[in-house]
């Protein structure tokens, strides 16, 4: 009887009454709304940092874009002003092209205002816009463009020699990190009402063990647990599958910890994202101050190679180095270094994404954009299920057509 919203989507049976789905749509556009704040009155301020701070705004727009685009598809598209609640009958969906056009034109505007280096921690540079601008052509299978935009990325940033600590808060921010949401601890002010507006996390409460006592894990609401299909996915000696997740009761055999078992329960916990002991503080749930990457350069290497891969004149060559740069921190030497071409080396690819990125929220999407959901995902529907309903609001307020 728990969040209903997000077990409905779990299980692919979701209509456009749904909660979660309603405070995505309504937490993008509010994040764009500020953006269009700041357009719209960009002539009544002067100061040092404009250029950059316009920068950020055209990427952050772009970014609330692409979720907005890859979740619902087409979507209301406004740029110059606010939208006000006299504005809500007015609207109409873009083309999810049309909506690409516009994550295109604000990344590259992005590019050309944003500084090489960050300025603070969590802030945009021109090579993060690189970067999302490179995700964006990839779901576009615009894989020259993104190729071409990736490649100044390479070698800019570095894997980090152990991906476990890339998750722990004394790994953020570091050598892999292209774009991380900043979160913190430090604050005591949350709202149950608007979780996502507090400082903290709300992301980590979901992938705790339920009921744990023990060293290391502080316990959480068993959500979002891997499956036993992805960790039997994993080559023996594969680093990654246990960063990715947890089994519980070898944990338990060997520390003595305790726990319950939740719902749909699989022995397994998402341990990118699990709470750990002493991260959260005021109220516990809302403030975990763990960061969530966004954009990791392991990502952007995967991406690199599927473009060189993919593009009109494939350069297989380039794609190989770039996956086998994965793999040979994923086991630690060169044994399982790649040497395919053409398709066979496509599925390799996206095989790689699979263990690299798992429990980090990409696999679905990467999923529908390849072709790949109807064999992956139970209960996925083709022709239905690429996109996920327009709130039911949405449609009673302001018109806008549903989806297939």
């Amino acid at each position: 009887t728990d969040v209903i919203g997000l077990q409905k989507i779990d299980d692919m049976i979701h209509n456009p009454v749904n909660d979660q789905l309603e405070s995505t749509w309504k937490w993008m556009y509010e994040g764009i709304n500020r953006a269009n704040y700041l357009v719209e009155n960009k002539d009544k301020v002067e100061f040092s940092r404009k250029a950059e701070l316009y920068g950020e705004v055209h990427f952050l727009r772009a970014y609330y874009y692409f979720e907005l685009v890859k979740i619902f598809g087409g979507v209301p598209v406004f740029t110059e002003s606010r939208l006000t609640a006299g504005d809500s009958a007015t609207l109409s969906r873009a083309t999810s092209s049309e909506v690409y056009a516009q994550i295109e034109a604000d990344l590259q505007a992005a590019i050309a205002a944003l500084p090489a280096a960050k300025s603070l921690d969590g802030r945009a540079t021109a090579f993060t816009a690189h970067a999302l601008l490179g995700k964006a052509y990839l779901y576009q299978d615009k894989f020259d463009e993104a190729a071409s935009i990736l490649e100044p990325l390479v070698g800019l940033y570095s894997l980090a020699p152990d991906l476990q600590n890339v998750f722990l808060t004394s790994g953020e921010n570091g050598s892999e990190s292209v774009f991380e949401v900043q979160h913190s601890k430090n604050s005591n002010w949350f709202d149950w009402g608007f979780p996502q507006g507090s400082e903290g996390n709300f992301g980590i409460i979901h992938h705790g063990i339920r009921g744990y006592n023990g060293s290391v894990y502080a316990q959480g609401w068993s959500f979002n647990v891997p499956t036993q299909d992805l960790y039997d996915a994993y080559a023996d000696g594969d680093s990654r599958r246990d960063v990715a997740i947890l089994d519980i009761a070898a944990w338990a055999n060997s520390t003595g910890a305790e726990y319950a078992e939740g719902y749909e329960h699989t022995g397994y916990f998402n341990h990118k994202y699990i709470p750990r002991a002493g991260s959260t503080a005021a109220q516990g749930e809302l403030n975990y101050e763990m960061n969530y990457r966004a954009i990791r350069y392991a990502d952007v290497l995967l991406m690199a190679a599927e473009a060189n891969n993919r593009k009109a004149s494939a350069d297989d060559a380039k794609a190989l180095n770039y996956l086998n740069q994965v793999r040979a921190r994923a086991f630690g030497n060169s044994s399982q270094a790649s040497s395919s071409t053409g398709a066979a080396l496509t599925q390799e690819i996206w095989d790689e994404r699979r263990f690299e990125l798992a429990m980090e929220g990409h696999r679905f999407f990467d999923l529908v954009r390849t072709g790949e959901a109807s064999t992956k995902v139970s209960g996925f529907i083709s022709g239905k299920h690429e996109v996920f309903p327009i709130p039911q609001t949405e449609i009673d307020i302001s018109g806008l057509t549903q989806n297939a």
